[in-house]
């Protein structure tokens, strides 16, 4: 099996878990309220943190005086 056969065929292999992961996430209801509650706290986190490490940045870049 050629390096580019065997990339392809693991690309494949992990669409179809990801994929039936996903449906088994979706179809299942405390599962798929286990995801959203999962996605709530990561976007809860990780986009207030990434907008004030963008200001903090924006800041010390202006040159402005603290």
């Amino acid at each position: 099996m050629t390096n580019v056969a065997a990339r392809t065929t693991a690309d494949v292999v992990l669409l179809a878990a990801g994929l039936s992961a996903a449906y088994v996430i979706v179809t299942t209801p405390p599962l798929g309220r286990l995801a959203l509650r999962t996605v709530y706290a990561w976007l809860g986190a990780s986009v207030p943190m990434y907008i004030l490490n963008e200001v903090r940045r924006a800041w010390v870049e202006s040159g402005q005086p603290a």
